[in-house]
């Protein structure tokens, strides 16, 4: 007989223990189950700082002209063929482009700042994407950008007889 209190003691202990402590669940109790709360999603980090470097690269024949298809497919849309700035779509978008054939443009830029603009993008100005341009294909542009201040000027006209 003692054996069989015990055992109902244990069900009756299982069964209070078991059930909700609020009376019942709230399909039970016809309370409003109140919603998860909500994780605002993770903020997306800012590109960490450029590191200041120089250009690593050693330009080649090879990798100029590699540079010079990469300019003329994602840039000179808006910088123009020869890098001046002066296109259609610059003047459609109201976009003020700089002149780099102008020596005085780009002399207080240093090559790992046109990177940073060239790989983040600024502005208007979307990233270039790595898969379209690895990072020595994007510092070959830079020396390829720089080269149309390093043009050869338009011969002068001449004097007035």
């Amino acid at each position: 007989m003692l054996k069989s209190f015990w055992l109902l003691s244990a069900l009756v202990f299982l069964a209070i223990a078991s059930a909700p402590l609020q009376g019942g669940s709230p399909q039970q109790t016809g309370k409003p189950t109140p919603a998860p709360a909500l994780t605002p999603p993770p903020a997306v980090a800012p590109p960490p700082p450029p590191v200041q470097t120089k250009n690593p690269v050693k330009p080649t024949a090879e990798s100029q002209a590699k540079a010079k298809s990469i300019y003329q497919i994602d840039c000179a849309l808006c910088h123009g063929d020869n890098g001046n700035g002066k296109t259609d779509l610059a003047a459609s978008m109201e976009l003020t482009m700089d002149d780099w054939t102008d020596p005085k443009t780009l002399a207080n830029k240093q090559d790992w700042e046109l990177f940073s603009i060239i790989r983040n993008g600024k502005g208007k100005m979307p990233p270039e994407d790595p898969g379209r341009a690895n990072d020595t294909e994007v510092w070959n542009l830079i020396i390829y950008i720089r080269a149309f201040s390093k043009a050869p000027a338009a011969a002068p006209p001449p004097p007035a007889q």
